[in-house]
Protein backbone atom coordinates (compact mmCIF):
# COMPACT_ATOMS: atom_id res chain seq x y z
CA UNK A 1 0.00 0.00 0.00
CA UNK A 2 0.98 3.64 -0.54
CA UNK A 3 1.22 6.19 2.26
CA UNK A 4 -1.84 8.42 2.36
CA UNK A 5 -1.01 12.11 1.77
CA UNK A 6 -0.96 13.97 5.07
CA UNK A 7 -4.08 15.77 6.19
CA UNK A 8 -6.73 14.40 3.86
CA UNK A 9 -8.56 12.17 6.36
CA UNK A 10 -7.73 14.32 9.39
CA UNK A 11 -9.24 17.40 7.78
CA UNK A 12 -12.38 15.55 6.75
CA UNK A 13 -12.85 14.11 10.23
CA UNK A 14 -12.59 17.59 11.72
CA UNK A 15 -15.36 18.77 9.38
CA UNK A 16 -17.53 15.82 10.38
CA UNK A 17 -17.18 16.79 14.03
CA UNK A 18 -18.05 20.39 13.17
CA UNK A 19 -21.18 19.23 11.33
CA UNK A 20 -22.20 16.79 14.12
CA UNK A 21 -21.74 13.74 11.89
CA UNK A 22 -20.34 10.38 12.93
CA UNK A 23 -19.42 9.25 9.41
CA UNK A 24 -19.60 10.18 5.75
CA UNK A 25 -20.71 7.94 2.88
CA UNK A 26 -18.75 8.77 -0.29
CA UNK A 27 -20.08 7.69 -3.68
CA UNK A 28 -18.17 10.14 -5.90
CA UNK A 29 -15.35 8.19 -7.56
CA UNK A 30 -12.96 11.20 -7.72
CA UNK A 31 -13.55 11.80 -4.00
CA UNK A 32 -13.01 8.10 -3.30
CA UNK A 33 -9.73 8.20 -5.21
CA UNK A 34 -8.59 11.33 -3.37
CA UNK A 35 -9.15 9.69 0.02
CA UNK A 36 -8.16 6.08 -0.68
CA UNK A 37 -6.04 6.03 -3.87
CA UNK A 38 -8.44 3.62 -5.56
CA UNK A 39 -9.07 4.34 -9.26
CA UNK A 40 -11.67 1.70 -10.10
CA UNK A 41 -15.14 2.29 -11.49
CA UNK A 42 -17.20 0.87 -8.59
CA UNK A 43 -16.82 1.81 -4.94
CA UNK A 44 -18.44 3.01 -1.76
CA UNK A 45 -16.27 4.61 0.90
CA UNK A 46 -17.14 5.18 4.55
CA UNK A 47 -15.06 7.55 6.65
CA UNK A 48 -15.70 7.52 10.39
CA UNK A 49 -13.58 8.65 13.31
CA UNK A 50 -12.34 5.07 13.65
CA UNK A 51 -11.81 3.81 10.11
CA UNK A 52 -11.66 4.46 6.37
CA UNK A 53 -13.36 1.59 4.54
CA UNK A 54 -13.47 1.03 0.79
CA UNK A 55 -16.11 -1.38 -0.47
CA UNK A 56 -15.79 -2.70 -4.01
CA UNK A 57 -16.22 -5.96 -5.96
CA UNK A 58 -14.08 -8.95 -6.93
CA UNK A 59 -12.81 -7.32 -10.15
CA UNK A 60 -10.63 -4.99 -8.10
CA UNK A 61 -9.15 -7.25 -5.44
CA UNK A 62 -5.64 -7.10 -6.89
CA UNK A 63 -5.98 -3.45 -7.88
CA UNK A 64 -6.93 -2.33 -4.38
CA UNK A 65 -3.84 -4.04 -2.97
CA UNK A 66 -1.69 -2.06 -5.42
CA UNK A 67 -3.40 1.31 -5.17
CA UNK A 68 -5.00 1.88 -1.80
CA UNK A 69 -3.37 4.14 0.76
CA UNK A 70 -2.08 2.73 4.03
CA UNK A 71 -4.82 2.76 6.65
CA UNK A 72 -7.62 1.93 4.22
CA UNK A 73 -9.69 -1.13 5.10
CA UNK A 74 -10.71 -2.89 1.88
CA UNK A 75 -13.84 -5.01 1.72
CA UNK A 76 -14.42 -7.10 -1.42
CA UNK A 77 -18.08 -7.93 -1.99
CA UNK A 78 -19.13 -10.85 -4.16
CA UNK A 79 -22.67 -9.55 -4.58
CA UNK A 80 -23.97 -6.17 -3.39
CA UNK A 81 -21.78 -3.28 -2.27
CA UNK A 82 -24.76 -1.99 -0.31
CA UNK A 83 -25.04 -5.21 1.67
CA UNK A 84 -21.39 -4.71 2.57
CA UNK A 85 -22.11 -1.13 3.58
CA UNK A 86 -24.81 -2.12 6.08
CA UNK A 87 -22.45 -4.66 7.65
CA UNK A 88 -19.59 -2.14 7.88
CA UNK A 89 -21.83 0.45 9.53
CA UNK A 90 -23.29 -2.12 11.95
CA UNK A 91 -19.83 -2.85 13.37
CA UNK A 92 -19.34 0.67 14.72
CA UNK A 93 -21.86 1.38 17.45
CA UNK A 94 -20.67 4.99 17.64
CA UNK A 95 -22.02 5.73 14.16
CA UNK A 96 -25.56 7.08 14.25
CA UNK A 97 -25.65 10.21 12.07
CA UNK A 98 -24.22 9.69 8.60
CA UNK A 99 -23.66 12.32 5.95
CA UNK A 100 -24.13 11.56 2.28
CA UNK A 101 -22.93 13.45 -0.79
CA UNK A 102 -26.12 15.15 -1.94
CA UNK A 103 -24.56 16.24 -5.25
CA UNK A 104 -23.61 12.66 -6.16
CA UNK A 105 -25.97 10.14 -4.53
CA UNK A 106 -28.61 8.92 -6.98
CA UNK A 107 -32.20 9.06 -5.80
CA UNK A 108 -32.61 5.27 -6.00
CA UNK A 109 -29.58 4.87 -3.71
CA UNK A 110 -30.93 7.49 -1.33
CA UNK A 111 -34.06 5.35 -1.14
CA UNK A 112 -31.85 2.39 -0.18
CA UNK A 113 -30.45 4.44 2.68
CA UNK A 114 -33.92 5.34 3.94
CA UNK A 115 -35.38 1.86 3.56
CA UNK A 116 -32.52 -0.61 4.15
CA UNK A 117 -30.41 1.69 6.30
CA UNK A 118 -33.25 3.07 8.40
CA UNK A 119 -31.42 2.41 11.68
CA UNK A 120 -29.14 5.39 10.93
CA UNK A 121 -29.88 9.09 10.50
CA UNK A 122 -28.98 10.28 6.99
CA UNK A 123 -28.06 13.90 6.46
CA UNK A 124 -27.18 15.66 3.18
CA UNK A 125 -23.76 17.26 2.84
CA UNK A 126 -22.22 19.37 0.09
CA UNK A 127 -18.56 19.59 -0.95
CA UNK A 128 -17.04 18.20 2.26
CA UNK A 129 -14.32 16.45 0.27
CA UNK A 130 -14.26 18.87 -2.67
CA UNK A 131 -13.38 21.76 -0.34
CA UNK A 132 -10.16 19.93 0.54
CA UNK A 133 -9.46 19.04 -3.06
CA UNK A 134 -9.30 22.73 -3.98
CA UNK A 135 -5.85 22.97 -2.38
CA UNK A 136 -3.29 20.82 -4.17
CA UNK A 137 -0.23 19.44 -2.42
CA UNK A 138 3.10 19.56 -4.29
CA UNK A 139 2.64 16.04 -5.59
CA UNK A 140 -0.73 16.89 -7.12
CA UNK A 141 0.66 20.08 -8.64
CA UNK A 142 3.51 18.14 -10.23
CA UNK A 143 1.14 15.56 -11.74
CA UNK A 144 -0.96 18.34 -13.29
CA UNK A 145 2.24 19.92 -14.62
CA UNK A 146 3.25 16.54 -16.12
CA UNK A 147 -0.20 16.20 -17.70
CA UNK A 148 0.41 19.64 -19.20
CA UNK A 149 3.76 18.53 -20.63
CA UNK A 150 2.09 15.50 -22.22
CA UNK A 151 -0.59 17.74 -23.73
CA UNK A 152 1.88 20.29 -25.08
CA UNK A 153 4.14 17.61 -26.56
CA UNK A 154 1.11 16.06 -28.26
CA UNK A 155 0.13 19.45 -29.68
CA UNK A 156 3.64 20.03 -31.03
CA UNK A 157 3.51 16.64 -32.75
CA UNK A 158 0.01 17.22 -34.14
CA UNK A 159 0.45 20.62 -35.79
CA UNK A 160 2.89 19.54 -38.55
CA UNK A 161 0.26 16.97 -39.63
CA UNK A 162 -2.54 19.54 -39.93
CA UNK A 163 -3.38 20.89 -43.38
CA UNK A 164 -6.28 22.24 -45.36
CA UNK A 165 -8.47 19.45 -46.69
CA UNK A 166 -8.55 17.42 -43.47
CA UNK A 167 -11.77 17.24 -41.50
CA UNK A 168 -12.05 18.29 -37.88
CA UNK A 169 -12.58 14.63 -36.97
CA UNK A 170 -9.36 13.66 -38.74
CA UNK A 171 -7.40 16.30 -36.84
CA UNK A 172 -9.05 15.15 -33.61
CA UNK A 173 -7.93 11.60 -34.32
CA UNK A 174 -4.35 12.71 -34.85
CA UNK A 175 -4.38 14.71 -31.61
CA UNK A 176 -5.92 11.86 -29.61
CA UNK A 177 -3.33 9.43 -30.95
CA UNK A 178 -0.46 11.76 -30.05
CA UNK A 179 -1.85 12.21 -26.55
CA UNK A 180 -2.05 8.46 -26.00
CA UNK A 181 1.38 7.75 -27.45
CA UNK A 182 2.91 10.26 -25.02
CA UNK A 183 1.36 8.68 -21.94
CA UNK A 184 -2.09 10.17 -21.43
CA UNK A 185 -4.18 7.57 -19.60
CA UNK A 186 -7.42 9.03 -20.89
CA UNK A 187 -8.93 12.13 -22.43
CA UNK A 188 -10.26 14.29 -19.55
CA UNK A 189 -12.98 15.41 -21.98
CA UNK A 190 -13.62 14.87 -25.71
CA UNK A 191 -11.11 17.16 -27.45
CA UNK A 192 -12.65 20.21 -29.08
CA UNK A 193 -11.54 20.73 -32.68
CA UNK A 194 -13.42 23.63 -34.25
CA UNK A 195 -12.57 25.33 -37.53
CA UNK A 196 -13.75 28.37 -39.42
CA UNK A 197 -17.05 29.77 -38.21
CA UNK A 198 -17.43 26.75 -35.87
CA UNK A 199 -14.64 28.20 -33.70
CA UNK A 200 -17.38 30.47 -32.36
CA UNK A 201 -18.87 27.45 -30.56
CA UNK A 202 -17.08 27.34 -27.18
CA UNK A 203 -17.83 23.62 -26.69
CA UNK A 204 -17.96 22.48 -30.30
CA UNK A 205 -17.76 18.78 -31.08
CA UNK A 206 -15.37 17.75 -33.82
CA UNK A 207 -17.34 17.35 -37.04
CA UNK A 208 -16.94 16.32 -40.67
CA UNK A 209 -16.35 19.94 -41.68
CA UNK A 210 -13.40 20.21 -44.05
CA UNK A 211 -10.77 22.71 -42.89
CA UNK A 212 -9.97 25.30 -45.52
CA UNK A 213 -7.26 27.93 -46.11
CA UNK A 214 -7.75 31.00 -43.93
CA UNK A 215 -9.81 29.12 -41.32
CA UNK A 216 -9.41 29.48 -37.62
CA UNK A 217 -8.52 26.16 -35.95
CA UNK A 218 -9.32 26.04 -32.24
CA UNK A 219 -7.96 23.07 -30.28
CA UNK A 220 -9.09 22.57 -26.66
CA UNK A 221 -7.88 19.33 -25.07
CA UNK A 222 -6.04 17.79 -22.14
CA UNK A 223 -4.13 14.80 -20.86
CA UNK A 224 -4.51 12.62 -17.78
CA UNK A 225 -1.55 11.41 -15.70
CA UNK A 226 -2.19 9.26 -12.61
CA UNK A 227 -5.74 10.59 -12.57
CA UNK A 228 -4.81 14.28 -12.74
CA UNK A 229 -5.90 16.42 -15.68
CA UNK A 230 -4.54 19.21 -17.80
CA UNK A 231 -6.77 21.49 -19.88
CA UNK A 232 -5.30 23.76 -22.57
CA UNK A 233 -6.47 25.68 -25.63
CA UNK A 234 -4.70 27.30 -28.54
CA UNK A 235 -6.22 28.93 -31.63
CA UNK A 236 -4.40 28.89 -34.98
CA UNK A 237 -5.06 30.01 -38.53
CA UNK A 238 -4.55 27.56 -41.41
CA UNK A 239 -2.67 29.66 -43.92
CA UNK A 240 -2.46 33.46 -43.86
CA UNK A 241 -4.40 35.24 -41.13
CA UNK A 242 -6.62 38.20 -41.94
CA UNK A 243 -6.19 41.50 -40.13
CA UNK A 244 -9.43 40.88 -38.21
CA UNK A 245 -8.20 37.47 -37.06
CA UNK A 246 -4.95 39.04 -35.89
CA UNK A 247 -6.71 41.80 -33.97
CA UNK A 248 -9.09 39.46 -32.13
CA UNK A 249 -6.37 36.93 -31.35
CA UNK A 250 -4.13 39.68 -29.99
CA UNK A 251 -6.95 40.99 -27.79
CA UNK A 252 -7.52 37.55 -26.26
CA UNK A 253 -3.77 37.04 -25.78
CA UNK A 254 -3.41 40.37 -23.98
CA UNK A 255 -6.45 39.60 -21.83
CA UNK A 256 -4.88 36.31 -20.74
CA UNK A 257 -1.58 38.03 -20.00
CA UNK A 258 -3.42 40.57 -17.83
CA UNK A 259 -5.09 37.75 -15.90
CA UNK A 260 -1.82 35.87 -15.45
CA UNK A 261 -0.26 39.05 -14.05
CA UNK A 262 -3.19 40.02 -11.82
CA UNK A 263 -4.33 36.80 -10.16
CA UNK A 264 -3.02 35.69 -6.77
CA UNK A 265 -4.26 33.85 -3.69
CA UNK A 266 -7.14 35.57 -1.92
CA UNK A 267 -8.65 37.19 -5.00
CA UNK A 268 -12.30 36.33 -5.60
CA UNK A 269 -13.40 34.48 -8.69
CA UNK A 270 -15.31 37.60 -9.72
CA UNK A 271 -12.28 39.85 -9.41
CA UNK A 272 -10.07 37.32 -11.20
CA UNK A 273 -12.55 37.20 -14.07
CA UNK A 274 -12.47 41.00 -14.31
CA UNK A 275 -8.70 41.06 -14.89
CA UNK A 276 -9.35 39.73 -18.40
CA UNK A 277 -12.96 40.78 -18.99
CA UNK A 278 -12.29 44.48 -18.51
CA UNK A 279 -9.71 44.45 -21.29
CA UNK A 280 -11.94 42.49 -23.68
CA UNK A 281 -14.84 44.85 -23.01
CA UNK A 282 -12.60 47.84 -23.64
CA UNK A 283 -11.64 46.21 -26.93
CA UNK A 284 -15.29 46.16 -28.00
CA UNK A 285 -15.87 42.42 -27.66
CA UNK A 286 -17.44 42.10 -24.21
CA UNK A 287 -20.57 40.49 -25.63
CA UNK A 288 -18.40 37.81 -27.22
CA UNK A 289 -16.92 36.62 -23.92
CA UNK A 290 -19.88 34.69 -22.59
CA UNK A 291 -18.25 32.18 -20.24
CA UNK A 292 -16.15 32.56 -17.10
CA UNK A 293 -12.41 33.09 -17.06
CA UNK A 294 -11.64 29.66 -15.65
CA UNK A 295 -12.22 26.83 -13.22
CA UNK A 296 -10.44 24.55 -10.82
CA UNK A 297 -8.55 21.55 -12.13
CA UNK A 298 -7.38 18.29 -10.58
CA UNK A 299 -8.82 14.77 -10.49
CA UNK A 300 -11.69 16.26 -12.50
CA UNK A 301 -11.39 18.70 -15.35
CA UNK A 302 -13.96 21.01 -13.73
CA UNK A 303 -13.57 21.57 -10.00
CA UNK A 304 -13.83 24.44 -7.55
CA UNK A 305 -13.00 27.29 -7.37
CA UNK A 306 -14.79 29.06 -10.20
CA UNK A 307 -13.53 32.21 -11.90
CA UNK A 308 -16.59 33.98 -13.26
CA UNK A 309 -18.58 37.20 -13.09
CA UNK A 310 -20.78 35.72 -10.36
CA UNK A 311 -18.26 33.80 -8.24
CA UNK A 312 -17.47 35.03 -4.75
CA UNK A 313 -15.15 32.04 -4.21
CA UNK A 314 -11.70 33.08 -3.02
CA UNK A 315 -8.75 31.40 -4.66
CA UNK A 316 -6.76 29.63 -1.92
CA UNK A 317 -3.01 29.22 -1.96
CA UNK A 318 -2.28 25.96 -3.71
CA UNK A 319 -5.32 25.88 -5.96
CA UNK A 320 -4.87 25.01 -9.62
CA UNK A 321 -7.09 26.85 -12.07
CA UNK A 322 -7.43 27.42 -15.79
CA UNK A 323 -7.10 30.89 -17.31
CA UNK A 324 -9.07 30.84 -20.56
CA UNK A 325 -10.46 34.11 -21.93
CA UNK A 326 -12.19 33.96 -25.30
CA UNK A 327 -14.02 35.98 -27.91
CA UNK A 328 -16.67 34.34 -30.11
CA UNK A 329 -18.41 35.93 -33.10
CA UNK A 330 -21.27 33.80 -34.51
CA UNK A 331 -20.91 33.14 -38.22
CA UNK A 332 -17.27 34.26 -38.26
CA UNK A 333 -15.24 32.34 -35.67
CA UNK A 334 -13.64 32.65 -32.29
CA UNK A 335 -10.44 32.63 -30.28
CA UNK A 336 -9.65 31.08 -26.91
CA UNK A 337 -6.27 30.76 -25.21
CA UNK A 338 -6.08 28.59 -22.10
CA UNK A 339 -3.38 27.62 -19.64
CA UNK A 340 -3.23 25.94 -16.23
CA UNK A 341 -1.72 27.77 -13.26
CA UNK A 342 -0.85 27.07 -9.63
CA UNK A 343 -1.98 29.90 -7.36
CA UNK A 344 0.53 31.33 -4.87
CA UNK A 345 0.49 34.24 -2.44
CA UNK A 346 2.46 36.37 -4.90
CA UNK A 347 0.79 35.41 -8.15
CA UNK A 348 0.57 32.31 -10.29
CA UNK A 349 2.99 29.62 -11.42
CA UNK A 350 2.42 28.55 -15.02
CA UNK A 351 2.01 24.79 -15.40
CA UNK A 352 1.59 24.71 -19.19
CA UNK A 353 4.12 26.16 -21.61
CA UNK A 354 3.42 26.74 -25.29
CA UNK A 355 3.64 29.89 -27.47
CA UNK A 356 0.60 32.16 -27.22
CA UNK A 357 1.31 34.33 -30.24
CA UNK A 358 -0.80 33.65 -33.33
CA UNK A 359 0.66 30.82 -35.41
CA UNK A 360 -0.17 30.44 -39.09
CA UNK A 361 -0.12 26.78 -40.06
CA UNK A 362 1.03 25.62 -43.47
CA UNK A 363 -2.17 25.33 -45.53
Amino acid sequence: MISRPVGRIEGLRARLVHDHLDALLIVSLPNARYLTGFSGSTALVVVSQRDVTLITDFRYETQTADECFTGTTVRIEAASLWKGLWEVLSRDIQVKAIGFESAHLMHRDFQRCLEQGDRWHWRPTLDLVESSRMVKDPGERDLIRLAGVVAMDALAATLPQVRAGLTELEVCGILESELRSRGSEAHPFPPIVASGERAALPHARASNRVIGPGDFLLLDFGATVQGYCSDVTRTFVVGAASERQRVVHDLVRRAQEAALAGIRAGITGKAADATARDLIEAGGHGAGFGHGLGHGLGLEVHESPRLSRLSEDSLPIGSVVTIEPGVYVPGWGGVRIEDDVYVTSGGVELLTEYPRALVELTP
